[in-house]
């Protein structure tokens, strides 16, 4: 079985390590869309309208090298956690244990990036979004970083940033 693995020749191992999965190359999709548009400076105006539109607060413009960030502050409470918390603190009072501090998610920041590039020797860009919640508990303390990736968001995105782009466009 040692001999086996022995066997792949070195060129294929080394090839592996830089294919990109089938996962990696569809959530590139989902968050990259093109616009027949030489024009880059056009496009981030446009993303800093949809950023405003849906509420989140531009924390960074760098028109020389097509980045944008933002990011908004959110609730994290769930029902759910509050509900586990609450049955977690009657059981023990049940049980006779000594009160425990319940730690639950508190506020979260939605984080957004776009990066806005041309594509070569065409009139053409490429905006490419990512979104990210941090998660802060009730100890003030973090508790998750993690991607968004609901189809749903990003398509809604696209949605408001093609409808920013024609306005922008036509100067309406």
């Amino acid at each position: 079985m040692l001999m086996a693995a022995g066997c792949v020749p070195e060129a294929e191992t080394h090839a592996s390590h830089f294919t990109l999965g089938s996962s990696v190359v569809q959530q590139r999709q989902l968050q990259s869309r093109r616009y027949d548009t030489a024009d880059e400076r056009m496009l981030l105006q446009a993303v800093a309208g949809v950023f405003q539109d849906l509420g989140f607060q531009i924390d960074e413009s760098r028109p020389q090298i097509g980045l944008i960030m933002g990011s908004k502050e959110r609730s994290a409470v769930e029902a759910g956690q509050v509900a586990a918390a609450t049955l977690l603190i009657l059981l023990a009072a049940a049980a006779g244990a000594p009160q425990q501090r319940v730690v639950i998610d508190r506020d979260q920041r939605i984080r957004i990036l776009v990066v806005v590039r041309r594509v070569p020797q065409q009139e053409a860009v490429v905006a490419r979004v990512t979104m990210q919640r941090v998660v802060v508990n009730t100890e003030n303390r973090l508790s998750r970083i993690e991607t968004l990736d609901d189809p749903r968001l990003y398509q809604e995105f696209f949605n408001m940033l093609s409808q920013s782009v024609f306005l922008t466009g036509h100067e309406i």
